[in-house]
């Protein structure tokens, strides 16, 4: 039954990840292999452990180890099958100890000297190590000596990542890293790899975990106390074979879905780059005609839908998105209109004369415009540029609501979490916000965010500190939610990445930077056409989102009980 429904499970979310969880619980509980009554039993190999560890204590090779308490029937989270027993760590190995404690002197050359960051579950990589003296080597190897067979387990960092020792290479070990020594009389090493990596121990783990958010560790004296279900030995042998023929199948499961997903990206690009790719309308309508047969191929994933919303708004910023009506007042008007107010303030001294940008060249222009449209730098449509006030306040000020990044949601302000400020009456109204503002991002530490159009879309009480820049254009001729759609497009988007200014992690645009985008001017009827159309069509976005999701959960649900079925 499992084998049949893997295509269900490989395509659930996180569905391969599980799967192998599942596989890992059934080995351990005795449920991936039958078991064969002729096997020596778990009991009889328990006390050969124990008597080659009495040898070693004899021979003063290792130290006698402290008793271990029973483990009581509370303690055992399942029942095991006939021949099986259940037994702590500190029975089945050797020893249980760590690396130094003390920082060596390192060198460029020597023995090697591994950590945490050079254990990855699977094998020791000395890639990357340190290196240490063989004296050093030596002192550290007379408390603990790594050898072919044992394992190693991550005490700090990724907490109990177990990784078998596969190389005769000598090396040493820091704290970090918990060595588990275990009989030469047995090959133990693949089976315990595998139940130390299992949801069984990784639940035990959490249970012994010490230590705070960011210094969560296995203390040494804990890990012998680890409860391990022990089967014969010939029956760990099978199981060891049989996990690793369904982590192979696991394998080839996650590889096809890479295939696959990096087969649908290209296949989405390619279809959605056609649309991007007309020069008119008319053929923009037969792209799509083509692309939407394929609909069903192409939005079966979140990225996709995601895409394709960023195809609809560069389609509707190349002014392909809703058809041109030439009794529209064209935007060079808009822009004549602009430029004899911005003479009229300067001839009354209202404003200084500005220092023009140069003209948009041809090579500059990214892609051809429809008639009636104009080329623009945002300064020539005379933006109001205010930086915000400072997130500090000022000592007896006023308290108001002030607007930070957290009230930030998809783009827009929100009031559910705001804080308030002490600000100075004076200063009040030079932040205040009037619906159509928009903030610009100012500052932050990824360039994703960095200079996002957040648009203020009704009347708010509050003010904005200095992580924004706020830009007011005369609505006039610019729509604000046209102005918001053009700082969302990929055009203005990489345009920004290309003109911040990163210091000590942070990234910043400032009024200049803003300034000086190019951005493509439609008539202003026209704007509120395309704003209409692009809301519609992303409320059908938002709708595709909500069926995906809502197939995915019942896909993920059907997972899981087809995984509980079998557990």
């Amino acid at each position: 039954m499992l084998l049949s429904n893997l295509d269900l499970l490989a395509t659930a979310p996180g569905g391969v990840a599980r799967l192998r969880e599942l596989i890992l619980t059934l080995a351990v509980q005795g449920k991936l292999v039958p078991q064969d009554a002729a096997d020596e039993p778990a009991g009889v190999l328990l006390q050969k452990i124990r008597a080659e560890k009495d040898r070693l204590i004899a021979e003063g090779k290792i130290k006698r180890d402290k008793p271990l308490a029973e483990i009581a029937e509370e303690e055992k989270p399942f029942e095991l099958p006939d021949g099986w027993e259940w037994a702590r760590l500190g029975q089945i190995a050797m020893q249980v100890t760590d690396g130094t404690h003390h920082t060596p002197k390192y060198l460029p050359n020597g023995v090697a000297f591994i950590s945490v960051k050079d254990i990855d579950g699977n094998s020791v990589s000395f890639n990357d190590c340190k290196f240490i003296s063989e004296e050093e080597h030596r002192q550290i190897n007379a408390r603990c000596n790594p050898e072919k067979g044992d394992l190693l387990l991550c005490r700090i960092g990724t907490l109990g990542r177990p990784t078998l020792v596969d190389t005769d290479r000598p090396f040493s070990l820091f704290v970090s890293v918990g060595l588990i020594k275990l009989p030469k009389s047995c090959n133990l090493s693949t089976y315990l790899h595998l139940v130390m990596r299992s949801p069984l121990l990784a639940a035990q783990y959490q249970e012994i975990k010490a230590g705070g958010s960011h210094t969560n560790k296995l203390n040494l004296g804990d890990i012998p106390q680890l409860r391990i279900p022990v089967p014969p030995l010939a029956e760990q042998s099978r199981i060891v074979t049989r996990v690793a023929e369904l982590m192979r199948l696991c394998d080839a499961l996650e590889a096809k879905g890479r295939l696959e997903a990096a087969q649908h990206a290209q296949l989405v690009n390619t279809l959605l780059g056609t649309l991007t790719a007309s020069a008119t309308p008319e053929e923009l309508a037969d792209n799509w005609q083509r692309v939407a047969q394929h609909f069903d191929l192409l939005l079966d994933r979140p990225e996709a839908i995601d895409a394709l919303e960023q195809t609809l708004l560069q389609l509707a910023v190349r002014g392909l998105l809703v058809p041109q009506d030439p009794t529209d007042e064209p935007a060079s008007a808009l822009l004549q209109k602009i430029r004899a107010k911005k003479d009229r303030l300067i001839a009354a001294g209202k404003i200084k004369r500005d220092n023009p940008l140069p003209p948009i060249t041809d090579e500059e222009k990214a892609f051809g415009l429809p008639n009636q449209w104009e080329w623009v730098r945002l300064i020539d449509l005379m933006p109001e540029f205010q930086n915000g006030a400072s997130s500090r306040g000022d000592a007896g000020g006023t308290p108001i609501t002030v607007l930070r990044l957290a009230d930030i949601k998809s783009k827009r302000i929100s009031l559910a979490e705001t804080r308030q400020v002490p600000i100075a009456p004076s200063d009040i109204a030079k932040y205040q916000l009037a619906e159509g503002d928009i903030l610009i991002t100012r500052v932050n530490g990824s360039a994703d965010i960095v200079g996002q159009f957040n648009l203020c879309d009704r009347p708010v009480e509050a003010i904005y500190c200095d992580h924004f820049i706020r830009m007011r254009i005369d609505q006039r001729w610019v729509e604000p939610s046209f102005c918001a759609l053009l700082g969302e497009c990929a055009l203005v988007r990489n345009a920004i990445k290309n003109l911040f200014i990163s210091t000590a992690g942070q990234k910043t645009v400032n009024q200049g930077h803003i300034g000086s985008l190019q951005l493509p001017l439609p008539p202003l009827a026209e704007q509120s056409r395309i704003v209409t159309r692009v809301t519609a069509l992303r409320r059908l976005c938002a709708d595709l989102r909500q069926r995906l999701a809502e197939r995915q959960s019942v896909q993920a649900r059907l997972a899981e009980a087809l995984l509980a079925s079998v557990a």
